[in-house]
């Protein structure tokens, strides 16, 4: 009896030494910063802006944002991978990041290894890729491209560069269509934009973002999306895979990032706390005019998506020969 009762002492012993250590959660001890690979005004950088105003209410420390644009976004992600490894300096990137290694020379930025240097905290929004039409081309559904495609092969489309998810898009477009089409790359999503709208090009692969007035205008034709399912942010447009074109779905997602070896508990609060603001309902409506769907996810889900859209990235560039400008 006394070597039980001895037994039960140790054992609850163990539990009330385990029970604060499990009740243990991280939290900063410093000021932390959030750097953007892109300038400021864009969708990534809005949300980078928007964490920084709410999360300091949760963990209690202030948040900055600081600008690092550069080599596709590799001059960024070389800064946090370099970054003391303790959950106080975090990347949010479009998912865009993930392709510069494939298409830029090697070494660019600094050599950052964008799988092995950082690690995924959470997917927080995405961006639908949409193909874009002006009026005059005589087009409204994917079947109408096809076939005008079938009869003019070589029509110009418009992208935000080599080797942007929209350059992607159209090359698989091609692929599963079996037509043939001219790529026009652009610096930048608005300035494809512009052109499409003045009619100076006819047909663009683009991003949501910025452009829903126009479609709302009349300015410009939406197509169809290039996801699986239809989004909420253009409810009455097809997408490419209902219309019976399948293969080219893509879109441009928003993962968080922070140095690899961050430890664990670090990653799941921050993953946790910028979940809740992303789920938040004023931040989905604001986001939403900018044509960014936020979501949030599990840190599993954001390694998940991280992983095979750099594998993704990986099997398109080395299949159409896509180099960076």
């Amino acid at each position: 009896m006394r070597q039980l009762t001895a037994n039960l002492f140790m054992a609850f012993g163990a539990l009330a030494w385990a029970a604060p250590a499990a009740a243990q959660e991280w939290a900063p001890s410093k000021a932390l910063t959030i750097v953007v690979p892109v300038p400021p005004g864009s969708s990534t950088d809005m949300l980078a802006r928007i964490l920084a105003e709410r999360l300091p209410a949760t963990l209690g420390q202030p948040v900055v944002v600081t600008n690092r644009p550069g080599a596709s976004g590799l001059i960024g992600a070389g800064a946090v991978a370099r970054s003391e490894a303790d959950g106080h300096t975090l990347l949010l990137s479009a998912s865009t990041l993930l392709g510069a290694p494939h298409v830029l020379p090697k070494g660019a930025g600094g050599g950052v290894d964008v799988v092995k240097d950082l690690s995924p905290v959470a997917r927080t929004a995405s961006s639908p890729l949409v193909i874009l039409a002006n009026p005059q081309l005589g087009v409204k559904t994917p079947a109408d491209l096809v076939a005008y495609l079938k009869k003019h092969p070589g029509l110009p489309y418009a992208s935000s560069g080599n080797g942007s998810p929209q350059h992607i898009a159209g090359q698989l477009f091609m692929k599963a269509t079996d037509t043939e089409m001219t790529h026009v790359p652009y610096k930048g999503v608005m300035p494809a934009v512009v052109d499409t709208i003045s009619g100076q090009i006819k047909l663009a692969f683009g991003a949501l973002g910025g452009v829903g007035q126009y479609i709302e205008g009349g300015q410009l034709v939406a197509l169809a999306v290039a996801e699986k399912q239809r989004t909420p942010l253009l409810p009455n447009v097809p997408t490419l895979t209902e219309s019976g074109i399948r293969g080219v779905e893509m879109n441009v997602f928003f993962p968080v990032f922070v140095a690899a070896g961050t430890p664990a508990a670090a990653v799941e609060r921050l993953n946790r706390e910028i979940n809740q603001v992303m789920r938040a309902p004023d931040v989905k409506e604001k986001m939403r005019g900018a044509g960014v769907d936020t979501s949030g996810s599990s840190v599993q889900e954001a390694v998940q998506a991280v992983r095979e859209e750099y594998d993704r990235y990986a099997r398109v560039v080395a299949e159409f020969g896509i180099k960076g400008e």
